[in-house]
């Protein structure tokens, strides 16, 4: 397994991850010397995500956090305690891992698409763990 971290900016976010994972991947190829398999990305934390989407225009992460904002907003009467209860709901939702397809040592990802971490209570230090099973 291979991991980075990465430092949020804002309560709710949507970082372009690609480059990040694919670096660690390469790692992990290296170490199998297999070029085929599947990518497992995984967010160990409860009020961030992962997901795929479009990563080129800018205003389709502003519209997918605009949408969940407003669908779940920060204060709506929680009984969780810490405040947070609208980002592990945001995060349940979105999922905390993805399963890529890994070809000739590649994360294999449509035109528009890019792996996004999905940070719903920021700002804050994050961990992404990587890892590759072969095929």
């Amino acid at each position: 397994m291979e991991q980075f971290t990465l430092t949020t900016k804002k309560r709710n976010q949507m970082v372009d991850i690609t480059s990040f994972t694919q670096k660690a991947l390469e790692k992990l190829v290296s170490k199998t010397g297999k070029k085929s398999g599947v990518v497992i990305v995984y967010c160990p934390h409860t009020t961030a995500a992962i997901t795929v989407n479009e990563n080129y225009d800018p205003d389709v992460t502003f519209d997918i956090l605009d949408k969940l904002s407003r669908d779940i907003p920060h204060e709506e009467g929680y009984r969780h305690a810490e405040g947070n209860s609208d980002s592990h709901i945001k995060s349940s939702l979105v999922g905390c891992s993805e399963t890529l397809i890994v070809e000739n040592g590649q994360i294999q990802l449509g035109r528009w698409q890019g792996l996004l971490f999905c940070e719903f209570d920021g700002p804050r230090h994050r961990e992404v763990w990587v890892n590759f099973l072969p095929a």
